[in-house]
């Protein structure tokens, strides 16, 4: 009798025990998903770990170096693959993303280290563009150089989300396996490299725009980062307020020649399409040719349209040119200035005979 009684003891607890496991799965997967709420980091946890990424290491020279080295040789190439793969190794976000969070808590000493290690990683990243472009002696800009030198407003979006996602994903440990993909979205070494290459080059123009370029992606991130630690709760308003005003003053600052970029790109645009237009519908010369390309540039008094045909050689004339401009001057109401490149063509066809 004692051992029935035991055995229905044990069936009774293992009964129990069943019950209690079912009644657990069902509560987790009858909406009741509290159990697996997604919750901030502790303060602790991001402190330890943005100050690891603000001290100057030697890791962290040696990554920022070689992640200038290959931008540069890929803007060189205009590879936009070799210039993906600096930015995944480019470790400059860590530190950036230090500054925003010590202006919210309110932390000068990692503000100080976060800026001087962002500072020395800036330099460096400039002085290996510059000796590598002056080592190789190439002086050929391509598109993936001139994208870096007219920044707009477009750009300033970018580093915006960019600094807010980077911010989120120091804070949340789920998704701070995404920092490699932000770096690559605000790309942050190949305008230190284009600004190296256009010292190498003696060209301001190049140096300048880069430049412009850099100090947007800088301040977007700091601004929208810090912002994103204080919907966090990490830090004050009170704290933040100072470094905040700042940021808005240089984003405000830094809009008015993004915009003005941004304008003039549009404008091109559109009286790129007009002159295209214009050219092959309404004008004998070109509309048999081959219209290679075609190069809008505002200037002070005007435009200058710069042309690439394919025709046979000595098929346009001087005074066919003169026609054109005056055409293109009275149809865009505005002083135009044509340059025409005409690229000789020649074709040989061999067909064998069966």
């Amino acid at each position: 009798m004692s051992k029935l009684q035991s055995y229905l003891s044990k069936s009774r607890r293992s009964l129990h025990s069943a019950q209690k496991e079912v009644s657990e799965f069902w509560n987790q997967n009858s909406g009741d998903w509290s159990w697996a709420a997604e919750k901030p980091r502790p303060i602790a946890a991001v402190n330890r770990s943005l100050w690891k990424s603000s001290v100057p290491s030697l890791s962290f020279y040696a990554m920022l170096g070689l992640s200038s080295v290959i931008a540069t040789l890929g803007l060189l190439a205009g590879s936009t693959a070799v210039i993906i793969g600096a930015m995944i190794i480019a470790p400059l976000m860590g530190s950036i993303i230090g500054m925003a969070y010590a202006i919210v808590v309110g932390n000068r000493r990692l503000l100080k280290r976060s800026a001087l290690t962002t500072f020395k990683g800036i330099i460096l990243a400039i002085l290996a563009a510059t000796l590598i472009t002056l080592l190789f002696g190439l002086t050929q800009t391509n598109m993936e150089i001139l994208a870096r030198v007219r920044p707009t407003l477009i750009d300033l979006g970018v580093a915006l989300a960019a600094g807010a996602a980077g911010a989120f994903a120091i804070s949340r440990r789920q998704v701070e396996n995404a920092l490699s993909g932000v770096a690559i979205s605000v790309a942050l070494v190949p305008p230190l490299s284009v600004i190296g290459i256009g010292i190498a080059w003696w060209n301001v123009r190049v140096a300048l725009g880069a430049s412009i370029l850099f100090a947007t992606n800088l301040t977007g991130i700091i601004f929208s980062g810090a912002l994103v630690f204080l919907w966090q709760q990490y830090g004050s308003l009170e704290r933040a307020k100072k470094g905040l005003f700042a940021g808005f003053l240089a984003l405000f600052l830094l809009g008015i020649p993004l915009g003005l970029s941004l304008r003039n790109i549009l404008v091109e645009e559109h009286v790129h399409r007009q002159v295209a237009a214009l050219l092959r519908r309404q004008t004998l010369t070109f509309a048999d040719t081959e219209i290679k390309n075609i190069d809008v540039q505002p200037q002070l008094n005007g435009l200058r349209v710069e042309l690439e045909v394919a025709a046979k050689a000595d098929s346009i004339s001087q005074y066919q040119v003169r026609l054109v401009r005056q055409f293109l001057t009275e149809q865009l109401g505005q002083p135009i200035q044509l340059k025409v490149r005409v690229v000789p063509t020649e074709i040989f066809e061999e067909l064998s005979l069966h």
